[in-house]
């Protein structure tokens, strides 16, 4: 597989200007094609990502991480590219990881890899570590399989794949539905152990309302 050419890395971003102009050059080392998603951020993210070099799709209005990630698959099916590569604009992933996602998925026929942050959790937020852990064990009870981070958003998947199959969260329940996805579907996972950088400044995610949104969503697939 020739990674640079046949992939594409896809980040939705909410108001990342901070942080998505290192993110995309980071990236680019790995994979030249990045397209930022701008899901209706006021401030100057999308500017900042065209100057590092970014294909920029904007959303006129806020519509969250699945409706923004679902845009930016589709642009990549639309450009012919074999595999979707998936991180944050926020800085919180660290691209001298992405080789791993690409050795894990040609040497185990992975359809889908995703980063494994529970193995080094110094530098995660305890809340944050508590509520990761938790919902893994829920997602691991639905599935029969050990989920070791089911909530981590960088990930690399096969194109063809992923739009076969019908993920509808608009939020940030898109990363349990891919998991649950992927798995009814026959298609193998495979999780890396990945670092996590966590910046200062207030998480996207709100402990209560995004927790009870992915409890019903949790609790809608039994």
């Amino acid at each position: 597989m020739d990674w640079p050419r046949d992939c594409a890395a896809v980040i939705p971003c909410f108001n990342e200007a901070a942080q998505i102009h290192g993110v995309v050059a980071s990236v680019q080392k790995y994979v030249p094609t990045v397209i930022v998603v701008d899901d209706g951020s006021s401030d100057r993210t999308a500017k900042k990502a065209r100057f590092a070099g970014a294909e920029i799709l904007r959303l006129r209005k806020n519509s969250g991480k699945g409706s923004a990630s679902r845009r930016g698959w589709q642009q990549v099916q639309k450009l012919g590219f074999k595999w979707v590569l998936m991180l944050d604009g926020d800085g919180q992933h660290a691209a001298a990881d992405i080789p791993k996602f690409f050795a894990c998925a040609s040497d185990t026929g992975a359809r889908l890899v995703v980063g494994n942050r529970m193995n080094q959790v110094e530098g995660m937020p305890l809340l944050r570590r508590w509520v990761n852990r938790w919902m893994s064990r829920r997602i691991s009870r639905l599935t029969g399989r050990e989920l070791p981070d089911s909530q981590c958003g960088f990930r690399l998947a096969q194109v063809e794949t992923l739009m076969q199959l019908t993920l509808q969260a608009n939020r940030f329940e898109i990363e349990s539905e891919m998991l649950l996805a992927f798995l009814a579907a026959g298609k193998k996972v495979e999780f890396v152990p990945v670092q996590t950088i966590y910046q200062s400044g207030e998480s996207k995610i709100n402990p209560v309302t995004d927790t009870w949104r992915w409890l019903r969503w949790c609790l809608a697939q039994r």
